[in-house]
């Protein structure tokens, strides 16, 4: 499903002392099947536009069209029924979510509050449960006896039951240890491609940004300010700082690397690749002494 902004404004609290423009002439497609990662300082309106694309906020001005469904400022929640069983948010912390009593119970709470009966509820419990690679042992356990990771995947699992064509994520892995931060974007990289999920990524790990993400927005002070594939967006180094950003791990030390002489065809975005650009060089000819 193809997501699509046309001129969107969207004021917080219109109308009122506290009005904020938060959204300034939004205009961008964000094409179907791709990993799109969203990046910005704090406040610079990444969740606002995210928010969007199920409706959970709507535009002032201008429209959101996702796949065949326009959302304005005068749409209905009902109308939008349809559209947000297809567009799955993953928020910080989702566990924080969890209420039933076991595993399974929670996973099929969504389907059935789009209408499915209980049996299919149950299959699609059981399948999301498998996507996420949660042991079927655990399935009938109360989900608050889970580590935090576990309680993670299950809220994931809540979430993929309902069958979505887009996945929202918006700093999914806040709160993870390095080892379950890695796995849990592994995992949100093979449902890419093998559920063939539209996916958008809100998150201030660069490195996230660099491994998995196709294109890459910048999102500064409700405007969007830069888009590119992840080597065009982190080869302008000087732009990021200016803008408060930061780089991938690699792309870091291979500017400390500049710093002192060193020459790069292009700058890695991950370390197998600043490895293998060291490994040839060409010794002293790339250095200035």
């Amino acid at each position: 499903m193809a997501i699509t902004f046309k001129s969107v404004d969207f004021i917080y609290q219109a109308h009122t002392p506290f009005e904020n423009l938060s959204l300034k002439d939004i205009n961008l497609t964000i094409p179907d099947g791709s990993y799109t990662a969203i990046i910005g300082h704090t406040g610079s309106g990444k969740s606002t536009l995210i928010q969007h694309v199920n409706g959970l906020l709507k535009p002032t001005t201008g429209e959101v069209v996702v796949d065949d469904q326009t959302i304005t400022g005068t749409t209905k929640n009902k109308e939008l029924v349809h559209l947000r069983q297809h567009v799955g948010i993953v928020f910080q912390f989702p566990e924080s979510q969890l209420f039933a009593e076991s595993v399974i119970e929670d996973v099929k709470f969504g389907p059935i509050n789009f209408g499915v009966t209980n049996e299919e509820a149950q299959k699609r419990a059981e399948s999301a449960l498998q996507k996420v690679k949660m042991p079927q042992e655990f399935w009938d356990k109360s989900p608050f006896e889970l580590s935090g990771g576990q309680m993670r995947r299950v809220a994931i699992a809540g979430i993929l039951a309902t069958n979505p064509k887009i996945l929202i994520l918006d700093e999914p892995t806040a709160g993870l240890d390095p080892q379950g931060r890695r796995e849990m974007m592994e995992l949100f990289a093979e449902l890419h491609q093998k559920e063939k999920l539209t996916i958008l990524l809100v998150t201030h790990q660069m490195d996230d940004v660099a491994n998995f993400a196709d294109n890459v927005i910048v999102m500064d002070r409700g405007s969007v300010a830069k888009i590119g594939t992840p080597t065009e967006v982190f080869s302008d180094t000087e732009w990021l700082i200016n803008h408060q950003l930061g780089l991938p791990s690699a792309a870091n030390f291979a500017q400390k690397l500049i710093s002192h002489g060193v020459q790069f065809k292009k700058i890695p975005l991950d370390m197998g690749e600043l490895v293998d650009q060291i490994i040839n060089l060409e010794g002293k000819g790339n250095r200035h002494e």
